[in-house]
């Protein structure tokens, strides 16, 4: 007998799953029109992206064990937890914001491939969850490096430098771009 098991995951703010969501797509950018949320009062940010790794799979069992599984891995952008400031937007840091967007992308992709590399088990279940908490970290932790570094776009020379860096990673991982 074969049974299917499912587990499905949202992350990032924990944005609950009713939310207009933007997938993410080589070919279509953000605009500030995707940006949808009041400001948030009190701070200097121009703009606020919030993304995130949706991440869902199931499992197939034959005799109490694992024998197929499938992970389902998406890149949102949602726009209802996105805000802008429009009287100090501009191209550059509608640029910066993308590229928020971009990361998160790149950690879609990275968790792709670390899955592509997994074997049936009954491991898995575990093995997907660890692989999901990594990836999360090192989402954020990169997303913080980027704002450090690029000082929220304001360095335009580092700004620079982690577009050039972010789209070349992203090419090395196309094979698990999102579609």
């Amino acid at each position: 007998m074969i049974r299917t098991v499912f587990a499905f995951v949202a992350l990032l703010f924990l944005i609950p799953q009713q939310l207009e969501t933007i997938s993410w797509s080589k070919a279509r950018k953000l605009t500030w029109q995707d940006f949808k949320a009041e400001p948030v009062t009190g701070t200097t940010a121009v703009a606020l992206t919030a993304s995130g790794i949706t991440f869902g799979y199931s499992v197939q069992k034959l005799n109490g064990s694992i024998v197929e599984f499938d992970a389902r891995i998406s890149s949102h952008f949602y726009p209802e937890k996105s805000w802008v400031v429009k009287e100090h937007a501009n191209d550059h840091i509608l640029r910066h914001e993308q590229l928020h967007f971009d990361i998160t992308e790149l950690h879609v992709r990275k968790l792709r491939e670390a899955v592509s590399k997994l074997r049936p088990s009954n491991r898995v279940p575990r093995q997907l969850d660890e692989l999901h908490a990594l990836v999360n970290k090192q989402l954020k932790d990169t997303q913080h490096a980027y704002d450090t570094q690029s000082n929220h776009s304001i360095n335009i020379e580092a700004q620079l430098e982690w577009e050039k860096l972010i789209a070349v990673e992203l090419e090395k991982l196309d094979e698990f771009a999102s579609k």
